[in-house]
């Protein structure tokens, strides 16, 4: 009996009841302040549609299938196209993960009856290969599709770069040529192709707004200006160092493109050691922000120090910096040289030497930073207290470890954060934990 009221719940079946059952589920008696027999029953039936509407959208996926069993109404509500606007397929393996899955019959159904609902939809899947192929199968199958945003999000490793490119892009060629009203893709480490970006943006080249593509290694730059040339609302680009170039910040700079917004770039060491990184042109950095005056330029690092040599010799208009490795005192001292639009800097760790210099200068000269974060570095309590009152109020986020501050003759760390916050005009005190 168990498996088989299972069952009909996520067919969304009314189960056979009586009527006296049914009226048990559908009304309830009581005031709002809990005593019996003070107001008139409730009818659960009869509440007005957008209101029992409203309520499904805020239960979790389980519990709307559950409730869509209470009666014949419940289940026609269940299946409004406005319930599955928005829908997140979990594909995980019992054996390898312990995230919970979309079962398959409710998948199935979505497929069956709601592909031409669905606009802003995401696969999550877990570590195995299984999972992402599950998801290409799924991706295969929207051929009434009407997406506007798609996210492909892996839980642990890149599982989807363990797919066929094969069996990938054709899973992705189905959405780009059937939903022609795409808006924003995020498929970071998959095995996207520059074939699968010619689809794309013939297909969505008016709609495209937000493309989030690091770690694609079988996308080049050309796919890359592919969609730079065709796609002139895009206002959101995240890539792959290896990608960017000169030549492209160049054509994301020409007249026929609206101004672009955000660009996030992941530097990231494969193969320490092997790889010697190129250098972005000065005038093509130029080029863009005169193009777009407010973009923002973020760039992560995932570098070992003796690996950026090619970055901030000359200035650039990065406006976002996190380093997730050690870096050095002397780059540090060229981002304070030569990144005047600085707004954010987070710095995971550095070596023994203290950065006091370093900070000073980057307060000097980046006159935009609002938000500082220091893990594993030293810094003097006065050193500290001097580039905060140099920065002042503006300093809108500083999460400094605790033990990134070495007391002086001056200053104890008791006295630090009295100083600290006098000069930013709120309280503050060093983390114990990171909070970037």
């Amino acid at each position: 009996m168990k498996r088989a009221r299972q069952k009909a719940v996520l067919e969304n079946e009314v189960p056979p009841t009586s009527q006296k059952s049914k009226k048990q589920r559908t009304c309830f008696s009581g005031s709002v302040s809990g005593e019996s027999g003070s107001q008139p029953s409730v009818d659960w039936e009869s509440l007005p549609h957008h209101v029992i509407l409203r309520i499904f959208q805020f239960l979790p996926l389980v519990d709307r299938a559950r409730a869509s069993s209470v009666c014949r109404r419940w289940n026609e509500i269940f299946h409004i196209p406005d319930l599955w606007r928005r829908f997140e397929f979990e594909l995980s393996q019992p054996a390898t993960s312990y995230l919970k899955s979309t079962h398959p019959d409710l998948i199935q159904q979505i497929i069956k009856r709601h592909a031409d609902h669905l606009q802003y939809v995401s696969f999550k899947v877990d570590s195995s290969t299984e999972s992402a192929e599950a998801a290409c199968n799924i991706l295969s199958q929207l051929v009434n599709c009407s997406i506007k945003t798609l996210g492909l999000i892996s839980t642990a490793k890149p599982s989807f770069m363990n797919v066929s490119k094969a069996h990938f892009a054709s899973a992705l060629t189905v959405v780009f040529v059937n939903s022609k009203s795409l808006s924003s893709i995020k498929i970071d480490d998959t095995p996207l192709d520059d074939p699968s970006l010619k689809v794309l943006v013939a297909n969505n080249s008016d709609t495209l707004k937000l493309l989030k593509m690091s770690s694609c290694p079988h996308v080049s730059p050309a796919g890359i200006l592919c969609v730079a040339d065709q796609c002139h609302g895009l206002k959101e680009l995240a890539l792959n160092y290896y990608i960017l170039s000169d030549e492209l910040l160049l054509a994301l700079s020409s007249e026929k493109h609206v101004d672009l917004e955000h660009l996030r770039i992941d530097v990231v060491s494969e193969n320490p050691g092997q790889v010697e990184f190129h250098t972005i042109k000065k005038q093509s950095w130029d080029a863009l922000v005169k193009h777009s005056p407010k973009v923002n330029i973020v760039m992560y690092f995932f570098l070992y120090e003796e690996e950026f040599d090619a970055f901030f010799r000359e200035e650039t208009p990065v406006t976002h910096l996190y380093f997730g490795r050690a870096v050095s005192k002397a780059m540090l001292g060229r981002i304070g040289m030569n990144c005047p639009r600085l707004i954010e800097l987070v710095v995971c760790a550095n070596g023994l030497q203290p950065l006091d210099d370093e900070l000073i200068r980057i307060a000097e000269r980046c006159k935009n930073l609002t938000a500082m974060g220091l893990g594993e570095c030293e810094v003097t309590c006065r050193g500290f207290i001097e580039f905060v009152k140099m920065c002042g109020g503006r300093l809108t986020q500083l999460s400094i470890m605790e033990e990134v501050l070495i007391p002086d003759n001056d200053y104890s760390l008791d006295r630090l954060h009295l100083e600290v916050s006098k000069h930013l005009g709120r309280m503050w005190f060093p983390d114990m934990m990171p909070t970037w």
